[in-house]
C-alpha cells in the first residue's frame, strides 16, 4: 500500500495520528447530561441545547452574526424536525456540539476557502453551517447538493432565514457535482457515502483545484485502505474536536489503473 501522509499514519494506541500542523485541537467532547425523551420542542429541552451551544462555541468560535445566523437555523431546525426526519432524534438536544461545531471545525481547516461544494447536505450539515460561516465574506458560496426533495425544500428554507449565500442542488449526488459551475475551493461531506465512493463524487471537482474534507468515523483506517484499491490518495487525518471521528483530507486523488 502506498505510503500515506503526514496524517496517515498510526499512533502508539493504534488509532490514526492526526496531521502536522493541522491548527485542530484535540479536546474531549463536553460531557452529556442524560435527559427524559421528549419532542424536539419540548421548552425542557430548552436549558440542555443552551449549555450545548456554549460548550459547541467553546470547541469552535464564532462571530455574533454568525451565532444569530445559526440561533435561526436551530429553531426552524427544531421546528421542521417535527414532520420531517433531519437528524437522529437522539441528537436533538445535542444539536450545537453533535452537528453545528462539527461542521464549523471545517472552516479552520480551510482558512482561505471562500466557495464550498456540500455533497448530500441533508438537514444542512455541513452545508448550511459553512453558509452561516461564510455570510459575512465577499464572494463566497456554499453549493448544497441533495436528492431528496423535502430536504432540498428545508435547505432552501434555510438558505432564506438565515440570509447566507447557498445554493441548493436538488439531484443525485454524481449526477451533480460536475455540472456546479465556477471554481470551488472545498468539497465536504458528512455521513454520506463510503470514503471511496465520495472520492469518486467529489473527482471532478478536485480535478478543477478543490481540496476535499470528509468526515468520518471510528473506522477511518479501514476506509483509508479500501479507499486505496481504487484511488491513488495522500490523506492527512484531523481528530475531530467533537468526539471520536476524523476528518480526512485530501489535496487531489487519482484514479488506479
Amino acid at each position: 500500500m502506498k505510503q500515506r501522509g503526514t496524517g496517515g499514519g498510526r499512533s502508539s494506541s493504534g488509532k490514526p495520528s492526526a496531521g502536522e500542523g493541522a491548527g485542530v485541537r484535540s479536546e474531549p467532547a463536553p460531557a452529556r447530561p442524560k435527559i427524559d425523551k421528549a419532542s424536539a420542542n419540548d421548552r425542557s429541552w430548552d436549558v440542555v441545547i443552551a449549555a450545548d451551544k456554549v460548550a459547541a462555541l467553546n470547541l469552535a468560535p464564532v462571530s455574533h452574526e454568525t451565532e444569530a445566523r445559526l440561533d435561526r437555523y436551530i429553531a426552524l431546525l427544531r421546528e421542521w424536525q417535527a414532520k420531517t426526519n433531519l437528524v437522529a432524534p437522539s441528537t436533538l438536544p445535542y444539536l450545537w456540539t453533535r452537528h453545528i461545531a462539527d461542521s464549523l471545525q471545517l472552516v479552520a481547516l480551510a482558512p482561505s476557502a471562500k466557495r464550498w461544494a456540500d455533497l448530500g447536505s441533508g438537514g444542512g450539515f455541513a452545508g448550511i453551517v459553512l453558509a452561516c460561516a461564510m455570510a459575512g465574506t465577499a464572494g463566497a458560496s456554499v453549493h448544497l447538493v441533495e436528492r431528496i426533495a423535502k430536504k432540498a425544500a428545508f435547505l432552501r428554507e434555510a438558505g432564506r432565514v438565515t440570509t447566507s449565500p447557498g445554493v441548493v442542488h436538488l439531484a443525485e449526488i454524481g449526477d451533480n457535482v460536475d455540472r456546479i459551475t465556477g471554481p470551488v475551493d472545498c468539497v465536504t461531506a458528512r455521513a454520506l457515502a463510503p470514503l471511496h465512493q465520495l472520492i469518486g463524487f467529489a473527482e471532478p471537482l478536485m480535478r478543477r483545484g478543490a481540496k476535499a474534507l470528509f468526515l468520518k468515523g471510528q473506522d477511518v483506517e479501514s476506509e483509508l485502505t479500501e479507499a486505496t484499491k481504487y484511488w491513488n490518495i495522500q490523506p492527512q487525518l484531523h481528530h475531530s474536536l467533537t468526539g471520536d471521528g476524523w476528518i480526512v483530507e485530501l489535496a487531489s486523488v487519482e484514479r488506479r489503473g
